[in-house]
């Protein structure tokens, strides 16, 4: 599970740091165009500070790493709490529910989930099989730590956002203006890289605050899409009920380890 957990971070995380460069932008009339006359780093910087004061936004992204075909749909607040979900090969490797609230993480796997993810990175198929058994129909209970090492790192907005700020700083610069698009829609700016055979748009939007809307990267060896949506609105998240989880210490006991 954490080796799958590394990955749902880089991609919807890493992937989603936005980066400032150099070019023009495109249009003379600010009512039109709001960005105009500012350059492509500073449209970039726009999308990343106002993302970065967002009270919750949606991320929802497909992409491939380990060439599992991964999707993941979450919608998570500056309060701490989150909710979605996330799949690998369309489902076919499993899926799983993920719950944060109160200071715990809560997940509910099928069983091909937890049979594909082994619970611990390194575990054998019998470990995976006993796992799969005792949680079918459970959630798993996993304090949050908020760090790189805890699953809940990936469903708190504050350390996603302080990753898409602070993370591959290198990769702020190359980008330049292409021709508007519509991103779901509202109007946006295209922003594009180029870094050898891999190519990654950024998308902000023209109309109202100038979020980060999407995120694309083809060509490389993860491609994939992450799209954020439905900023600053209100996210209630409550438990599963007690009767339906299990925490890591219960899950260890009444496997045996």
């Amino acid at each position: 599970m954490r080796a799958n957990k590394r990955f749902w971070v880089a991609a919807t995380v890493c992937a989603a740091v936005v980066a400032g460069a150099t070019g023009c932008t495109q249009g003379d009339d600010k009512a039109a165009d709001p960005f105009a006359g500012l350059t492509a780093d500073a449209i970039a910087e726009k999308g990343v500070q106002t993302t970065k004061a967002a009270t919750a936004l949606r991320m929802s992204g497909t992409g491939k790493t380990e060439g599992k075909d991964m999707t993941t749909d979450f919608t998570l607040d500056a309060k701490g709490s989150c909710k979605g979900t996330m799949a690998a090969s369309a489902g076919k490797d499993g899926k799983a529910e993920i719950l944060r609230t109160g200071g715990f993480t809560y997940m509910k796997g099928d069983d091909a989930f937890w049979r594909s993810t082994g619970g611990e990175e390194g575990a054998s198929a019998d470990e995976a099989g006993a796992m799969a058994t005792l949680l079918k129909g459970r959630w798993m209970k996993m304090p949050s730590q908020g760090d790189d090492n805890d699953l809940g790192s990936l469903c708190d907005l504050k350390t996603m956002i302080k990753e898409m700020d602070d993370e591959k700083k290198s990769d702020r610069t190359g980008l330049t203006r292409g021709e508007d698009a519509d991103v779901d829609g509202t109007p946006a700016v295209a922003l594009t890289k180029k870094k050898g055979a891999e190519t990654t748009t950024f998308y902000v939007a023209k109309e109202g605050k100038p979020y980060l809307l999407r995120v694309v990267a083809t060509g490389g060896k993860e491609p994939g899409t992450v799209t954020f949506s439905e900023f600053d609105k209100a996210l209630t998240v409550a438990a599963p009920p007690a009767d339906q989880v299990v925490d890591m210490a219960q899950l260890a006991e009444l496997s045996g380890s």
